[in-house]
């Protein structure tokens, strides 16, 4: 099936015009594009290994990420785009935007959300992901030294890095008054 993005302009001005997914984008014109970080109620955070199949970076690890399709707000792209690749089920009011970034065509949000979830609850997409970890931070740090992690990734971590340590930080289900995890 085709797949759309609606058009803006580099200041996120809707264009009102799509774009069919694999054209070249004209220049000037932009699509929105998400990430989403999982972290684990052990402060763990979810990677995903990209399927040998896939064009970029096939067998590298990576967050959940993926181009927000026409008629969806980015926070639905976000929403849609961790259920298709992992099976987890997330609000728009548990996503935390972490940043906004605009590159060569794209207006990418990163996210970051908390959810009480281990391997065993994955349902993996097949021909984009094919293993699942968590992993501590100062895991994901070696296994980018190592390279291990999907490029985009490692750069895209390097400038919420701030915002992202500080979550991390953060009580892991602040809203619940008992401090349980699941």
């Amino acid at each position: 099936m085709p797949e759309y993005w609606d058009l803006y302009d580099q200041n996120r001005r809707p264009l009102h015009r799509t774009h069919l997914r694999g054209r070249r984008l004209q220049q000037g014109t932009y699509h929105l594009a998400v990430g989403i970080w999982t972290v684990n109620i052990k402060n763990e955070i979810l990677l995903t290994l990209r399927a040998p199949e896939k064009p970029d970076w096939p067998g590298k690890w990576e967050n959940t990420a993926g181009s927000v399709l026409a008629g969806e707000t980015a926070q639905e792209g976000a929403i849609r785009e961790l259920y298709e690749e992992t099976g987890i089920r997330v609000t728009a009011e548990e996503l935390v935007l972490l940043g906004t970034e605009c590159g060569r065509n794209t207006i990418g949000d990163c996210y970051i959300v908390r959810k009480a979830v281990s391997l065993s609850d994955l349902r993996l997409q097949p021909g984009e992901t094919c293993d699942a970890r968590f992993v501590t931070l100062e895991t994901l740090d070696a296994m980018i030294r190592e390279d291990l992690v999907a490029p985009p990734v490692y750069e895209r971590l390097a400038k919420i890095r701030p915002r992202f340590e500080a979550f991390l930080r953060s009580e892991p289900f602040p809203n619940d008054p008992k401090g349980d995890t699941v």
